[in-house]
């Protein structure tokens, strides 16, 4: 099958390339802008494995010319602007990205490859701030977005809905929340702790890490899980309805921090950095996977300690 991810160059759309590289003899077709950083790729050894096209999503005559050429059999849809601290700053570009890309090719899958399955990864930034009742949350929550990343994401998994219902187009809606690992942005939490640890070991930083929020909980998995999942969705899940992809577990920022500086190799101090906090933030993030688990019998293998660690190895490979 020809498989397109959008995104491809990005934390999940490496990582998910690598895996279907390994694990299938599909033909895989990356999207990328033509200024997309290819570190992860190289990193992963796979630049010449697969067929690029440079496409921005936000131009509807280039996605419609891809598609049409292609003809893909299976998109998993990754690119966006996806760190919530951005969409704060440049809410335009981030509802541009994420809503008109979008759209524009739900509209080139319609008019050029109807049969296509197209994988959307949604957030669980949809749903907001959670009332305690409503933990842990489950797709019967009703999303209330508190951040324009989240409002943006909202609208994408609306209009997916909509040309499913309207088109009978094949769309499955995955909501993840927060998942880590290997390559992931500097600009997110643990992320950015693993590499100030790896910069403080080196030298090349004072023995400080600078943090935001430590009070807020979050839901993590790790990013081979999560590509496993989007994996076998685009086999298994129903179109149109959204499923939660998430480990169930919740762990405080604070003890993420706590967990990184045990396996420092020197003594390290915090310090909040008021720069790093944002103008409303979701408490408690712990999601309910069950619907997803259900329909594919997929559950998450790696634990998060693992998962740090591997992080941490990476930044001290890459600072």
């Amino acid at each position: 099958m020809k498989i397109l991810i959008t995104g491809a160059t990005g934390f999940v759309g490496a990582r998910l390339c690598k895996m279907y590289l390994e694990n299938t003899d599909h033909q895989i077709f990356g999207m990328r802008r033509w200024r997309s950083p290819m570190n992860l790729i190289k990193y992963y050894g796979i630049e010449n494995q697969i067929n690029w096209v440079e496409c921005d999503l936000t131009d509807a005559h280039a996605v419609q010319k891809v598609i049409k050429t292609i003809k893909p059999d299976i998109i998993h849809h990754l690119a966006a602007q996806s760190f919530v601290q951005t969409s704060w700053l440049y809410p335009v570009h981030t509802m541009n990205v994420n809503i008109i890309g979008s759209l524009n090719l739900f509209e080139a899958v319609k008019e050029y490859a109807p049969n296509c399955v197209v994988q959307i990864a949604s957030t669980s930034e949809v749903y907001g701030i959670p009332k305690p009742e409503e933990l842990p949350i489950t797709e019967k929550m009703l999303p209330r977005p508190c951040s324009p990343y989240g409002v943006s994401k909202y609208a994408m998994d609306t209009l997916a809905s909509q040309y499913v219902a309207s088109y009978n187009l094949k769309i499955v809606i995955t909501r993840a929340f927060n998942h880590s690992g290997i390559g992931r942005g500097e600009v997110f939490v643990d992320s950015n702790f693993a590499k100030q640890i790896a910069e403080i070991e080196k030298g090349i930083r004072t023995p400080i890490i600078k943090h935001g929020n430590l009070d807020a909980y979050r839901d993590f998995t790790d990013i081979d899980d999560i590509c496993r999942a989007y994996m076998v969705a685009v086999e298994k899940c129903d179109y149109g309805t959204p499923y939660n992809i998430c480990s169930g577990n919740k762990i405080q920022i604070k003890e993420v921090l706590k967990n990184l500086i045990n396996i420092a190799q020197v003594h390290i101090d915090t310090e909040q950095d008021p720069t790093r906090m944002r103008p409303s933030d979701l408490w408690l993030l712990q999601g309910d996977a069950t619907k997803f688990k259900n329909k594919t019998g997929w559950k998450p293998i790696k634990s998060y300690s693992q998962t740090l660690e591997e992080m941490l190895n990476y930044w001290r490979q890459n600072v």
